[in-house]
């Protein structure tokens, strides 16, 4: 394994810090009840509601079954992707996914699985939550490691990710028939079986090197997998409660981005409540359709913009133009070459415009949040070196939420 290298900056003037994974926030899991008779989860070997269940203790004709039932139900509903899937068999993704024949358990040597990724040329990176999906597909550049805080980062201009690698719990290399022929990926699942990064072969990637890396880290003797059951949501804290006057003069006094996460923590204020109390001049809600808004204004405009998606174990993140935007159902997609972004628009319920001050000015998002408070997709303007944000952006964004005011400063 190469030695991990010196800390690299996360984007221009921004660098990687622990306080980033507090945004991303696991969610409560959301399944479909809608299950076939015969597919219940105790059919499956699941356990009661709140308890943990040892897929060990479900037998290989139990697995075996499951796996049937996953193939039977996909000749009934093609477009159903695992996820999904799952929920409808009542089991997890890791679950599902264990099952296939051809799945193999990988060591939980993340790091070096990651670092690996360096040798196999370009692969599709994919990171979702319960409401967006990004997909960027190039090589893996520059991997940092960071064994002793268990996170790690790929800084490159196609596969830009920040890993939480404590929420790494299982991991398998896969091989699946599909339409369109044989699919192989890494992919990367949480205690509670749900999906923190996946790592697809594309055309150009190096089908030895693919091939070397997935057989090296694959497990000797695969491990029992305790799927945890999903964690009950943490109500915030009474604005009673909270130094409001403190937490604004805080947030004033930023000179980083980051500072933001240790703002959160000091005051003990959950992120979305953060905002509400905030006050005009730092934070304004905005329509829920801004994402779409902004994400339009940035093809018809060519402006590069940069989007970031995550969950607890993995934040990835596109920098660049938007050039094909296509709705799809109730689906906002962007479909480039080599940039895929998948939005279900009814999950997006609460959006804002945010101000934070750093050394280099003002830096204004769009932040887009679920019913739940979970934060689902931001988008930033790119920026370039240690320059301020550019005037294109904020006329962009004041455009796209009619919010000139707030994004001026004079709100």
């Amino acid at each position: 394994m190469r030695k991990p290298r010196r800390r690299r900056a996360l984007m221009p003037g921004r660098r990687f810090s622990r306080a980033s994974m507090s945004c991303w926030r696991r969610p409560p899991m959301q399944t479909d009840t809608r299950i076939k008779a015969g597919e219940t989860a105790a059919a499956i070997g699941a356990a009661p509601a709140g308890q943990a269940r040892a897929a060990d203790a479900v037998s290989e004709a139990d697995t075996k079954a499951l796996w049937q039932r996953w193939q039977a139900l996909r000749e009934t509903h093609q477009m159903l992707r695992a996820r999904d899937g799952a929920a409808r068999l009542g089991v997890t993704e890791a679950e599902l996914v264990a099952a296939n024949p051809a799945s193999r358990q990988l060591d939980p040597d993340w790091g070096g699985i990651v670092q690996g990724l360096r040798d196999v040329g370009p692969v599709m990176a994919l990171t979702r939550n319960h409401g967006v999906v990004i997909e960027k597909t190039g090589p893996v550049e520059a991997v940092d490691i960071y064994p002793e805080h268990r996170m790690g980062q790929v800084v490159g201009a196609d596969v830009d990710l920040r890993l939480f690698l404590r929420h790494w719990a299982f991991g398998f290399a896969v091989r699946e028939e599909t339409r369109s022929g044989l699919r192989e990926s890494l992919q990367f699942f949480d205690a509670h079986g749900v999906a923190v990064h996946k790592i697809y072969r594309v055309e150009g990637t190096d089908g030895a090197a693919w091939s070397a890396l997935a057989d090296k880290q694959r497990a000797a003797e695969p491990a029992p997998m305790t799927i945890l059951p999903p964690e009950p949501p943490v109500p915030p804290r009474p604005a009673a409660e909270i130094d409001i006057e403190g937490l604004r003069a805080g947030w004033r006094g930023m000179s980083n981005t980051h500072d933001f996460f240790g703002l959160l923590r000091k005051y003990r204020v959950e992120r979305r409540q953060a905002l509400r109390l905030a006050g005009a001049e730092l934070a304004q809600r905005t329509d829920t359709d801004s994402c779409r808004a902004v994400l339009a204004l940035a093809r018809d405009s060519g402006l590069e913009i940069m989007v970031f998606v995550g969950n607890p174990g993995c934040l990835q993140i596109h920098t660049g133009p938007v050039e094909r935007l296509e709705t799809v159902g109730q689906w906002l997609n962007v479909l480039d070459p080599g940039f895929n972004l998948h939005l279900w628009q009814p999950a997006v319920t609460d959006a804002w415009l945010v101000r934070k001050p750093t050394q280099q000015g003002v830096i204004t998002s769009l932040e887009c949040y679920d019913e739940a408070g979970e934060l689902l997709v931001q988008c930033f303007g790119k920026r370039k070196g240690q320059a301020s944000e550019s005037p294109q952006w904020r006329e962009l964004l004041s455009v796209a939420t009619g919010a000139e005011a707030f994004i001026r400063g004079q709100a």
